[in-house]
């Protein structure tokens, strides 16, 4: 990888609550001996504990001003979408440098997105989303996703025990047995299995529902029971194994089987994702206002539009006695293990789409067709352009 001419800059996030950042000392280091000059934004590391002096110590450059790193960067490695920065009373995406190129978890498909994606078609600037990594073999070393999904699907479980009212595992007492919470997973994917791995070691009685096979032997494989929701395969597998959009009519159909189910469960955690489209609703108010008061939902699908109605984007309340949390950065709350996974795989990410100093934009490549959002003064991504009503 030949890196001259290439100033990589990476900025503090400014989403309440991220921790994380989109290099560590041992990236910079690789960056910087194949020719990059690395800005980092003072501070930029400290939620993950890492001091400015450590990317000093590998030959960054450590700036204070963001403006002046923006302007000076011709590729910025972010971990979250841009959004409105207060200090500076801009969109991030009208900071970046015309024909720059961003590389970050856009969430492309995510209504809240769109107008910062307009923002950089206008302004030229190349954007490639790390959520649209493929699940194919050569490109593990840079599914940035599946690495954050391992982490959310932990601290979900870890989310809903803090808020339920009860104890989780059977619990012999001198006044009787008090039965196992009922842990209820919908989607079982990275996430949803680390979800099972967790509630179960915490001694939850754990039921499951996916539209692909292989997920829900999977799902057994750790000792959940499945739901059983017979749906067409050509209809719910994907490519690399994703679950695929269903017809309207058959949510209809899952919403019905989960009601029941929803309804004796103390915590539900929802999961289900369609990779680069807005994710599906599957679980509506009258659902929820059925469940016993004091029970859970966590929705870590809210990055894309949550699986509930009644999630809020980055908010945890109650709804009529039930607490629906919709934080939209786990992984953030888990900042050293996220940061190291994540630093990584970007890391391998931006190696690869580098080639000569250039950028490959050739759609052609699996890996840029379903990475690659911005480009041109376009924007170029399938799922988003969907979600927008656009045609490409």
């Amino acid at each position: 990888m030949q890196l001259e001419k290439v100033v990589i800059g990476v900025p503090r996030e400014i989403m309440p609550g991220e921790n994380r950042v989109s290099a560590i000392p041992e990236t910079v280091e690789k960056m910087i001996t194949a020719g990059a000059e690395v800005l980092i934004e003072a501070g930029a590391g400290a939620g993950a504990f890492i001091d400015d002096a450590e990317y000093q110590a590998k030959g960054a450059e450590i700036i204070e001003d963001l403006q002046k790193l923006y302007s000076r960067a011709n590729v910025i490695l972010k971990v979250k979408e841009p959004r409105q920065h207060e200090k500076y009373g801009k969109h991030e995406t009208e900071l970046f440098s015309e024909n720059s190129v961003v590389i970050s978890f856009l969430h492309p498909a995510h209504s809240v997105n769109h107008e910062g994606l307009k923002i950089m078609a206008e302004r030229n600037i190349t954007g490639f989303t790390l959520d649209g990594i493929p699940r194919i073999s050569r490109a593990q070393q840079m599914d940035s996703l599946t690495s954050m999904s391992t982490v959310a699907g932990y601290k979900a479980v870890i989310f809903a025990a803090n808020h339920l009212g009860r104890f989780i595992p059977m619990m012999p007492t001198s006044f009787g047995i008090i039965n196992p919470a009922q842990f209820l997973i919908v989607g079982t994917g990275v996430a949803g299995l680390q979800s099972i791995a967790t509630a179960k070691r915490l001694g939850a009685k754990v039921k499951t529902l996916d539209i692909r096979p292989e997920a829900n032997e999977q799902a057994r494989s750790l000792g959940a029971e499945n739901i059983e929701f017979d749906v067409p395969q050509e209809l719910a597998v994907g490519d690399g194994g994703y679950a695929r959009r269903l017809p309207e009519e058959w949510y209809e159909k899952e919403k019905e089987l989960l009601a029941s189910h929803i309804e004796q469960s103390d915590a539900v955690i929802l999961t289900a994702l369609v990779p680069g489209e807005v994710a599906p609703k599957i679980v509506d108010e009258n659902m929820v206002s059925k469940m016993k008061k004091g029970s859970v939902i966590v929705d870590i699908a809210v990055d894309q539009g949550g699986n509930c109605t009644l999630t809020r984007c980055g908010e945890e309340y109650k709804h009529e006695g039930i607490t629906i949390s919709g934080i939209m950065n786990v992984p953030a709350t888990l900042p050293i293990d996220a940061t190291n996974m994540f630093a990584k795989s970007t890391y391998n990410f931006f190696a690869y789409i580098i080639e000569n100093g250039a950028v490959k934009t050739d759609t052609t490549d699996e890996i840029v067709e379903s990475t690659l959002v911005t480009h041109n003064g376009k924007i170029v991504h399938h799922g988003t352009l969907m979600a927008m009503g656009m045609e490409e």
